[in-house]
């Protein structure tokens, strides 16, 4: 474990703000405490990344009212309970969890110190209510990316590399093999589960495999640049995942989709300043620009260019959702019927693949 920044170190009662929710800070000389736990380091240029990008915005908009700070490499389980209580034990007024994996530590910690604001995000478990929950809807960005790899695939056939069987991974999948086939119904969906969220040398690997079984198309939803720099060497297509990876594959890379937690992060720090803070379940995307996407590789052609465009408007105004029916599940059963839109209560916990995927969902 590694930390970069360390906290103050100081009494709990004397770093605390006032109760969550509700008044204001004791003290406008006394910075506010954020706490970031990582899941990987913030050099990975994906997930971690992306939440530090979010957190330096934070800082540097409110200056020294705010004192943030984060660990990196910290697994899910009991490491993360024991890291965020010495974050709370050093006088943290607010800690952000930025792994789905956190969830039970979160809440556990929660509910020793009440007075602390907590922040999960891509969970679902609120068992404390300083608990809240935040996730960005990624799977629109993965519709627009699956229509660009439909559009341009020589080979039909798009590899996907995925972390863990979990339902924000499964969404993704989904999404983006529905507008690869809507764009191309020759498209074939290879999926490589490699069960880490960062690990280069597993990323590398899986898209090697892909290319391999004919792949000339790369996405990922792990978090290194190890496949975008597989794809660069072997002269296929991918797309990079978190943030912009285009310096590490000028070539191969086409686009990516990019969390932009900053919005968020300014907001409810703002609110625990405030002392407005109050427990809930964000979930934001193209529309509250969360999710945005990185410049498009000039070979993506014009015309598909503009397609990917009109469909990140359409989402954007709430004129398109990308799970609209008729779509069945994957053993032909109906899931959603002509016109009928996915609700969140379903996508937040999809746990099977649409009807055309090859392969089993590991359980």
């Amino acid at each position: 474990m590694k930390r970069r920044t360390l906290l103050a170190s100081s009494a709990m009662a004397l770093g605390l703000a006032a109760t969550v929710g509700t008044g204001a800070r004791a003290s406008g000389n006394t910075p506010l405490k954020v706490g970031f736990i990582y899941i990987g380091p913030p050099g990975d240029f994906g997930w971690t990344y992306a939440h530090d990008q979010g957190r330096l915005a934070a800082q540097e908009y409110f200056g020294d009212s705010v004192e943030t700070s984060f660990v990196e490499n910290v697994p899910e389980g009991p490491d993360a309970e024991r890291i965020m209580t010495q974050m709370a034990l050093s006088g943290a007024d607010m800690i952000f969890a930025t792994s789905f994996g956190y969830g039970p530590s979160i809440n556990a910690v929660a509910q020793r110190f009440p007075n602390i604001a907590f922040e999960h995000a891509t969970g679902y478990l609120q068992e404390a209510p300083n608990v809240s929950l935040y996730n960005a809807r990624f799977y629109e960005g993965r519709a627009v990316i699956g229509h660009i790899a439909g559009r341009m695939t020589q080979t039909n056939v798009v590899g996907y590399i995925a972390s863990f069987p979990i339902p924000e991974v499964i969404r993704g999948i989904n999404s983006a093999y529905l507008h690869a086939r809507a764009a191309n119904p020759d498209v074939d969906f290879r999926v490589v589960w490699v069960y880490t969220w960062f690990d280069p040398a597993q990323e590398a690997a899986a898209a090697e495999a892909l290319i391999e079984q004919g792949a000339d198309m790369i996405m990922q939803h792990t978090d290194s640049t190890a496949a975008l720099t597989v794809a660069q060497q072997r002269g296929v297509s991918a797309f990079g995942q978190a943030s912009d990876m285009s310096q590490f594959a000028p070539e191969a890379h086409l686009t990516a989709i990019i969390d932009n937690w900053a919005p968020y992060y300014i907001k409810r720090i703002q609110e625990r300043l405030d002392g407005t803070w109050a427990a809930g379940n964000s979930w934001n995307g193209i529309a509250q620009d969360e999710v945005t996407f990185a410049p498009f590789n000039p070979r993506i052609p014009a015309d598909v260019q503009a397609e990917a465009t009109a469909m990140i408007e359409s989402i954007r105004t709430g004129a398109y959702h990308p799970f609209t029916g008729p779509i069945n599940r994957q053993d032909g059963t109906a899931w959603l019927a002509a016109g009928e839109v996915a609700g969140d209560d379903v996508l937040g916990g999809l746990n099977f693949y649409v009807e055309g995927l090859a392969g089993e969902i590991p359980s």
